[in-house]
């Protein structure tokens, strides 16, 4: 019989301890070590011999290259963000918050695949009636769409490999256990040898595989963190569940880009894309009030119109405020401080609060132009121009540094009717389209004075 050994798994990095620590000797990380029982190595060699033959060594150059066949979901949105499709043998992992949609986008998408090609929908959290409700309130066409109502794993994966689905969505991968581990599903060593087993088998069968996986509190995916790295792509649902919008983000993606974003709106008959998402973070002011800039973000392929809104209040503690919402606060403490090095505007004494509409986050640094201005318009009680963009990075010796794509953005602008864009020098065009004025600008003085000439 199998001797069993209790070990120590960081929920983190996936490092072993013998013993319980409260910060993980390997990535630092407190109270992440959780209590696992692992048979002994003998048994773990026995349970994955010949799982996988033995690959000869070739050379990179005589392997022929292939080009991928996508399976369209049915969702503009969703195959955006996967890079055009399903791949075969792919492995995508998909986490958010409870509530936000995870189910109800696979299952809408796993209803149109199934009328042309196999698929299998495995639920390990609802019984098979809570599923055909749901799809009857989505009004979908499951008439054709298998269901399996299971959380083992043996029993799933033999009946991947009696029906040979081109799709299978695993709903969610933190209920699923295997019989050969005795600890409780949703550990470390049940997540992480499920996933192991499922991605190994999609590769064999050539099955693409969609799981779904909780996040803690924090956000992240619970787990190892090797189940990021067992996939080939990783999504992510953000958003507010009490708002009806929904963005999903690429994280990784190695049949596609990343930080690809897709749009969608929750209604009453399941997630509709949204085909044009820079009307969600505009905001419609009937007239130009003070603190708000439209900035021309870039995300993933898609150039976005965001409307980034600062507000400037005197302090009354002796430690102002620094607050941002959607975008780093880090960054925002650094810009204030080349606004004054700069351009001699001091805020010292000031609360600055800066948000980016329609719940976005932004993280590349071509927001700093936008986020400079909403403030000094703030600061000053003076509304920027009607029609105005902007985009660059602002460095710390007060230069705009340019943006990838200005190209992409600047066309952008111009589509949704702005007439005057302000952009880092080295983004100037060398063609400007019609109806759209393009100031040039190498440092944020001159940023500040054109934006109200």
């Amino acid at each position: 019989m199998a001797r069993e050994r209790v070990r120590f798994v960081c929920n983190a990095c996936g490092g072993v301890s013998p013993k319980w620590l409260g910060q993980c000797p390997q990535c630092n990380a407190w109270n992440t070590l959780v209590e696992t029982v692992e048979p002994d190595r003998s048994a773990a060699k026995n349970r994955f011999a010949g799982l996988a033959p033995a690959a000869d060594v070739q050379l990179l150059g005589e392997v022929a290259a292939q080009e991928l066949d996508r399976m369209p979901s049915g969702i503009d949105e969703f195959d955006r963000v996967l890079g055009g499709g399903l791949v075969e043998g792919s492995v995508v992992l998909i986490g958010g918050d409870p509530g936000i949609g995870k189910s109800t986008l696979l299952l809408q998408s796993l209803a149109h695949l199934s009328t042309g090609r196999e698929v299998l929908y495995v639920s390990g959290e609802e019984s098979a009636a809570q599923v055909a409700l749901r799809a009857r309130r989505l009004g979908v066409d499951a008439q054709r769409l298998p269901l399996l109502a299971e959380t083992s794993l043996e029993r799933i994966c033999a009946a991947i490999e009696a029906r040979r689905p081109s799709v299978v969505v695993v709903d969610s991968i933190q209920t699923l256990y295997s019989e050969q581990l005795q600890s409780a599903p949703g550990s470390v060593a049940q997540v992480r040898e499920c996933a192991a087993q499922l991605t190994r088998l999609s590769k064999q069968t050539g099955t693409s595989v969609v799981m779904i996986g909780h996040v803690t509190k924090e956000g992240t995916l619970a787990g190892p963190r090797v189940l990021e790295h067992m996939v080939d792509t990783v999504l992510y649902f953000e958003g507010d569940t009490h708002s009806s919008f929904r963005l999903v983000r690429a994280f990784k993606n190695r049949f596609g880009a990343v930080n690809e974003l897709g749009v969608f709106a929750m209604t009453d008959r399941g997630l509709r894309g949204v085909s044009n998402p820079s009307a969600l973070f505009l905001s419609q002011h009937a007239q130009q009030v003070p603190g708000a800039c439209v900035l021309v973000t870039q995300e993933g392929s898609r150039p976005l119109l965001v409307e980034v809104q600062a507000l400037v209040d005197t302090a009354h503690v002796p430690n102002p405020r620094r607050l941002s919402v959607g975008l780093e606060h880090n960054r925002l403490a650094m810009l204030l401080a080349v606004l004054h090095r700069h351009a001699g505007i001091a805020l010292y004494d000031q609360d600055v609060f800066v948000n980016a509409v329609g719940g976005v986050r932004i993280g590349e640094p071509a927001a700093d132009l936008a986020v400079l201005l909403a403030v000094v318009s703030s600061l000053k009680s003076r509304p920027l121009p009607a029609g105005l963009a902007v985009f660059g990075e602002v460095g710390l010796a007060g230069e705009i540094r340019p943006a990838p794509r200005g190209q992409e953005r600047m066309r952008e602008a111009a589509k949704l009717g702005f007439g005057k864009l302000l952009l880092p020098r080295a983004n100037a065009p060398r063609r400007t389209p019609e109806g759209l004025e393009v100031l040039a600008l190498d440092r944020i003085d001159q940023a500040l004075q054109a934006a109200w000439d």
